[in-house]
């Protein structure tokens, strides 16, 4: 049956693949728009279409948010020890030092000291590479040690929050560090001292309930994932169907868990407003 038969004479020349170059362009998760990774980066990993939010590392928010040439950064080695002798699919100091080769990060948290539009404030950074954001024993002391920077300096303090949760590789000891920022922010908020928490995309588990919903200012970028557990989850164990757009920052406004919802265009100008209030 020739008809059945498709003739290579008769595909058009604009039907052939054309090969992309790995890694000059992204895809954007909310509406499909192919960007080329400059415009993305000049747009502040925005996507220029929908106003989708591509989750960034801390280097990209240090860099939008201190005055260039500003930042200088706090106990950067600092490195996870493995009090549990944990092991899975591999040993955790095997995954610790694996993931510092991938990355560069020592933990899933930067912290420091900068300028934002010439004002002094401190910063801790969370970075979603490093095991997923986790919160253990080193983003913990990292924080508690950046807030007491901050209250001996009396400059504000900013934590730009970016987690999965609790790191359970560490069982206990990372349950802890809940306790350990909570206490450290309580003592800034009594010397009042102004404390401004930002979330992004992610911000779950032990980081929700602890640090990142104390702030005296909580903002959250556009269509966040905020929460303790997933809407997976929380479906199973209650059996009914979540509202649109459960657990994202427009519901959390809307419902009172949030102050603001700041493009990342408008963050730092955003930031230094707050700081000018609050002081």
């Amino acid at each position: 049956m020739p008809w059945f038969r498709r003739k290579k004479e008769n595909i058009s020349p604009e039907s052939k693949k054309t090969d992309i170059p790995d890694g000059q362009w992204s895809k954007c998760d909310d509406c499909g728009e192919i960007i080329h990774n400059r415009q993305l980066e000049s747009n502040l990993w925005v996507c220029p279409k929908c106003n989708y939010h591509f989750r960034i590392g801390s280097d990209q928010y240090i860099a939008i948010i201190f005055d260039k040439g500003t930042f200088k950064e706090y106990d950067k080695k600092m490195k996870s020890g493995d009090p549990l002798r944990f092991e899975d699919t591999k040993k955790y100091t095997d995954r610790i030092n694996d993931t510092i080769k991938k990355t560069g990060l020592y933990d899933a948290v930067r912290t420091g000291t900068g300028k934002i539009n010439g004002k002094k404030s401190a910063m801790a950074v969370m970075d979603f590479r490093f095991i997923g954001g986790s919160m253990g024993s080193v983003v913990g002391e990292k924080i508690a040690r950046i807030t007491d920077v901050a209250y001996q300096n009396k400059i504000p303090l900013i934590i730009i929050s970016q987690s999965g949760g609790a790191r359970m590789m560490e069982g206990a000891f990372s349950l802890m560090q809940m306790a350990k920022t909570s206490a450290r922010l309580a003592r800034l908020a009594e010397a009042g001292i102004p404390y401004i928490s930002v979330l992004t995309d992610p911000t779950t588990g032990g980081v929700t309930a602890s640090f990142a919903m104390l702030g005296d200012v909580i903002i959250a970028e556009p269509k966040a994932l905020i929460g303790f557990a997933g809407p997976r989850v929380i479906k199973q164990t209650i059996g009914k169907d979540l509202p649109e757009g459960f657990q994202r920052s427009e519901f959390l406004l809307e419902n009172g868990f949030l102050d603001f919802i700041v493009n990342r265009k408008e963050l730092k100008d955003k930031l230094s407003l707050m700081i000018d209030y609050l002081t």
